[in-house]
């Protein structure tokens, strides 16, 4: 459910299973509880106590401090690819039906979108089948530009990823029909 301009460089398959792999190593270097929580959002139904879905927010900073460590040796170009990668998901989940389910202003809309990229692979995918799985005011600022800022504190600017898309919200024209 995506359209791009002409031309728009789209991240190979490497460089997606690279940033998925430092996502999930991120995550399973802090044990088995937030494994479990995020194995329960996935597989929760749309009835499921919401407060206990707020669990990984506990985690999120832990998280991104593990991705930060697990990230910061990379070269300019392994950061570009990543965060190609990253706002090719953000793009692709900018969808009015999944908004529907995470609610917020433009800002808020793109962090809920970075929450759902940091939950993981699964749980993406999850809610880019079924976004009623997404959750309402669940958010990460952090995971919106963590590529491109670690990128820009390494090398003094931020990436060019060559793509002709955005992350910010309501710009993936085909999510807002």
């Amino acid at each position: 459910m995506t359209t791009d301009a002409p031309g728009a460089k789209i991240p190979i398959p490497a460089d997606e299973d690279r940033f998925w792999q430092l996502i999930e190593s991120a995550w399973a270097e802090l044990g088995p509880e937030p494994a479990e929580i995020r194995h329960h959002l996935v597989n929760r139904t749309p009835d499921a106590d919401e407060e206990s879905l707020y669990a990984l927010d506990a985690w999120l900073d832990k998280f991104t401090e593990r991705l930060r460590a697990a990230s910061i040796d990379l070269s300019a170009a392994e950061l570009t690819a990543l965060d190609s990668v990253l706002e090719r998901k953000l793009y692709d989940i900018d969808r009015e039906d999944i908004h529907e389910f995470t609610d917020g202003s433009d800002d808020g809309f793109l962090y809920a979108r970075g929450f759902i990229v940091a939950a993981g692979r699964v749980f993406y995918e999850a809610v880019m089948a079924d976004p009623a799985k997404a959750i309402m005011d669940a958010e990460c600022e952090e995971m919106c530009y963590f590529f491109a800022h670690l990128h820009n504190d390494r090398f003094g600017a931020y990436p060019k990823t060559g793509s002709t898309i955005s992350r910010e919200s309501h710009s993936n024209p085909a999510g807002w029909q």
